[in-house]
């Protein structure tokens, strides 16, 4: 078979690989079955159809014969600058590695990607799932790495940033001085190298890029592999390409692409997503975690002495108590700065509305806007604050 980009294969890898020339690709990405022994099916965004594929086997060799075979193919396909990431998760990732060691070479494993990301779950006695995993091997010592740079931790300290480091006669880290005993300034400092664990967002419901495919993963983690692995014009081959997130993520950033899946539905969604490109952005990215902090300042302080969640990002409540109060739910509300207290509590009331039956708790502080002639519901409590009790009392 001529080798070919920008294009998708309806077929086996196993034989598609097979007929590929050798050392054809730059980079393979694989998100292949995991093992879970389960049959993954979700009904599609438009309600139409239903992509599923089956993921039982016979048991483990069974499973290892399969990826092994396939590896081997992907070794084969690769430059001697490619890369390999292997996609996969808790099922099998222990032994995913030991095979992908076998066929490229313990020298050449690179790291272990830890994709972490937010998720709820109903899972009972045992720790939420919130991370997968990547392995990732070279073809070579010679592979292509394209260093990225990530913003400094909350924690690193101003000087870590403006001066360099240098080894004492102990061999311990110290900061580098000149000959004359002065502090030696470091050049720009754009950020530190990319580490081994990606917080990227799960790609939730109503994502635009989402087809409800059952294992989509978002554009922003493949393009962080591609941007990583490889160079504008180089061949990205996904061996396993489902919903086609790695072959739009390499068309976004100029590559060429070539998938192969033995799903004619999948295929299918994958040529239409490539004519019709769909990215989302990821605000958390963007400002990070610290920006959707928005709940009161004064919460620890009220609140001190009672178990109670923050609620970020709502018009009209501040905190959930964790404890239920006659079966119950309890939403608390602080007074805002000059809020008029009927004000606040019609918030308040809007906001629980679609809670259920639930119980409120509207926190006064300020004397006077209209105290006294507030209207509530039965389920909405005033307490007042220490300070607007103080003041009641002496003035």
């Amino acid at each position: 078979m001529t080798q070919k980009k920008d294009y998708v294969i309806l077929g086996d890898c196993l034989e598609i690989l097979s007929d590929l020339p050798e050392s054809s690709a730059d980079l393979v990405y694989m998100d292949p079955p995991f093992f879970t022994q389960k049959k993954q099916s979700l009904v599609a965004k438009n309600g139409d159809s239903t992509f599923s594929f089956e993921d039982k086997w016979f048991g483990q060799s069974e499973y290892i014969s399969y990826m092994k075979q396939r590896l081997d193919l992907c070794s084969r396909v690769l430059k001697e600058t490619g890369s390999l990431f292997l996609h996969c998760d808790k099922n099998a990732s222990h032994v995913l590695r030991l095979v992908c060691e076998e066929i490229f070479g313990r020298r050449n494993f690179r790291s272990e990607i830890v994709w972490t990301y937010k998720r709820w779950s109903n899972s009972a006695k045992s720790l939420l799932p919130n991370h997968q995993t990547i392995l990732y091997f070279t073809r070579s010592n010679k592979f292509t790495f394209n260093r990225q740079l990530v913003d400094y931790a909350p924690t690193t300290n101003i000087d870590q940033i403006l001066q360099n480091r240098a080894k004492d006669s102990r061999n311990k880290a110290v900061y580098a001085r000149n000959g004359d005993g002065s502090l030696v300034a470091a050049g720009d400092k754009q950020g530190v190298p990319l580490g081994d664990v990606w917080e990227i967002p799960f790609l939730n419901p109503k994502a635009k890029e989402r087809v409800g495919y059952p294992t989509q993963k978002p554009i922003l983690l493949l393009e962080r592999i591609i941007k990583l692995a490889s160079n504008k014009g180089d061949l990205v081959l996904d061996p396993f390409c489902g919903s086609g997130t790695t072959l739009v993520a390499a068309k976004l950033l100029g590559r060429g692409y070539l998938g192969i899946d033995q799903s004619p539905d999948a295929v299918a969604l994958s040529e239409d997503r490539l004519r019709n490109s769909v990215k989302t952005s990821s605000n958390l990215l963007k400002k990070g975690s610290a920006s959707y902090n928005s709940s009161d300042h004064r919460l620890n302080a009220v609140l001190s002495t009672v178990g109670f969640t923050p609620i970020q990002r709502n018009k009209g409540l501040d905190a959930l108590l964790k404890n239920k109060v006659d079966g119950k739910y309890v939403f608390v509300r602080l007074q805002k700065e000059q809020e008029a207290v009927q004000d606040g509590v019609n918030l308040m009331v809007k906001a629980m509305e679609s809670k259920g039956d639930c119980e409120g708790v509207y926190i006064v502080f300020e004397q006077g806007n209209g105290i006294f002639d507030t209207k509530t519901p039965e389920n909405v409590r005033l307490i007042f604050s220490p300070a607007v009790k103080i003041n009641e009392m002496f003035c």
